[in-house]
């Protein structure tokens, strides 16, 4: 059992108890959880935005780049994005590209990854604050994998033994995955794409037998509090909600978004414990499938600008 992960859950229920912007709805949840589907087949890996095929290594390599840069919602807005398609696969579509045509970073290569070429890649403009964030954050993936496995990015799956909450802690201790809150003193150890980083690796196959999965949590981001909102499990404040809807940034780290994060996680947890056999982070899947339909990316969604999602 991680450690962190413990803490996560224990301090976004503490959060949840005392939080004045955004309230679970928990009369609400056992008929919400009976509701949702229990069939549902697992999400495949867009053959036009990630690497289906490739060694271990690669594969290692191409998941651990992408969620490298699996941030900067805040600023998806002002991306400029693929025909039909949201930030984030506008990302995945650019990082895959540079795989198939000139195979992957090395370790090397990542540590020394300037704005400008991320940019390139991704077709954005190299002055984009975004670009330089991730080039940061590429660089410091690529110093660790150098440095601490021998520039093997499957070495570093390997590391973990097997463990999904081993490798979370691993990749916290890095700049690039870090994800710390604080609510009122109390450190809230979100992780998001840490956790999500593990998840992918094994729905990759990278690391098949990859245990403790159970233990990850909801990745808190800003669409799954969005889609509990619009279902009824959340209700933000109306002042929040006015904020929101207007496309005003919400500051990350700020009590408001430490509660929307938190609340959603811990209204996951609580709908996980209505469905014995439920893993939060298939919960996530399932509810982030769900916020792709028209009538959830018809209404705005929170906005922070942070390197956490």
């Amino acid at each position: 059992m991680s450690d962190l992960l413990s803490e996560l859950r224990d301090a976004c229920e503490w959060v949840a108890t005392r939080a004045l912007h955004v309230r679970i709805q928990a009369d609400e949840i056992p008929a919400y959880a009976a509701g949702l589907p229990r069939d549902a087949p697992p999400a495949a890996p867009d053959p036009d935005a990630h690497l289906l095929s490739g060694t271990r290594e690669q594969l290692a390599a191409f998941w651990l780049t992408l969620n490298a840069v699996n941030f900067g919602s805040g600023w998806f807005p002002t991306l400029q994005k693929r025909e039909g398609r949201s930030g984030y696969f506008t990302i995945a579509t650019g990082i895959r590209g540079r795989f198939l045509t000139n195979g992957p970073w090395g370790a090397r290569q990542l540590a020394a990854m300037r704005a400008a070429e991320i940019a390139q890649v991704l077709g954005q403009a190299p002055d984009h604050e975004l670009m330089e964030l991730f080039a940061r954050s590429l660089g410091d993936v690529g110093g660790h994998i150098e440095e601490d496995h021998g520039g093997s990015f499957e070495a570093l799956v390997d590391s973990a033994g097997g463990s999904a909450p081993t490798l979370v802690e691993r990749l916290t201790g890095w700049e690039s995955f870090a994800d710390v809150s604080s609510y009122d003193g109390v450190n809230v150890p979100f992780l998001k794409r840490a956790q999500l980083a593990a998840a992918d690796l094994s729905r990759a196959g990278v690391a098949i037998d990859l245990g403790g999965l159970d233990r990850l949590t909801m990745f808190a981001d800003n669409l799954l509090p969005h889609v509990l909102r619009l279902d009824g499990i959340l209700r933000f404040e109306p002042a929040l909600v006015d904020r929101i809807e207007r496309g005003k940034l919400i500051e990350h780290g700020s009590p408001e978004e430490v509660e929307i994060r938190a609340c959603a996680l811990h209204a996951v947890e609580l709908i996980a414990a209505q469905r014995p056999g439920s893993r939060a982070a298939d919960l996530d899947q399932l509810l982030w499938l769900r916020g792709q339909e028209p009538r959830y990316k018809a209404s705005p969604r929170h906005r922070s600008r942070c390197t956490a999602y």
